[in-house]
């Protein structure tokens, strides 16, 4: 672990690992909660947590590097569920890669419980970790100039919905009709770093 500062008031934790990252941001959201540590936000990232608006950064940082990041302690949180159709354009490509017939992929992905590891690129996009080893994916040779919202896709160990038309080079699995990003809503996103996901396939009437 190395605590970087950022600016006057600011630390960027690198860690070794995304499950690193997901258990120190769950230790920092848990110490906040039970005043244990003043701190504006705490933002986490692939391989990294970024805090902002720190007491005293430098004494933090010290803290943090000299102890051992604590196990993900389970949360009781609601399953987030997103009904989903396993019809995008990619599942053949998805199938291959995995050595599985085509509708094992819709199978496989919706059996598995995911968690929020982070969020990026877009207003309430989320990426979700929980597939089983070996069934990271790819991202595609030539980028999309257009992928819809509500596209349901994989990338690398990640799965992640697009919460609105935009450019991207993921995998399309699936499309899914739950509003991702709505800022007359509180939250506005619906998916938050730590959240449990659940995928539920529907079928069209």
């Amino acid at each position: 672990m190395r605590a970087l500062p950022v600016g006057d008031r600011g630390l960027l934790v690198e860690l070794g690992s995304g499950e690193e990252a997901q258990a120190l941001h769950a230790e920092l959201l848990r110490r906040r909660a039970e005043g244990l540590l003043s701190v504006g936000e705490i933002v986490p990232a692939a391989r990294t947590v970024l805090l902002d608006d720190l007491d005293d950064p430098h004494r933090l940082a010290a803290e943090l590097t000299a102890a051992e990041v604590p196990p993900v302690v389970p949360r009781a949180r609601e399953v987030v569920e997103l009904p989903v159709r396993y019809d995008g354009p990619d599942l053949a490509d998805v199938a291959a890669h995995w050595g599985v017939p085509v509708p094992e992929v819709g199978r496989i992905h919706a059996a598995t419980e995911f968690t929020v590891a982070f969020c990026g690129f877009a207003p309430g996009f989320g990426y979700l970790t929980g597939l089983p080893a070996g069934h990271d994916v790819p991202r595609r040779a030539t980028p999309r100039t257009s992928v819809p919202a509500g596209a349901v896709a994989l990338a690398g160990s990640y799965t992640g919905v697009y919460p609105r038309s935009s450019p991207g080079g993921w995998q399309l699995i699936g499309t899914t009709g739950a509003v991702l990003w709505d800022h007359t809503r509180v939250p506005a996103a619906l998916l938050s770093p730590g959240a449990r996901v659940r995928f539920v396939p529907v079928e069209d009437a």
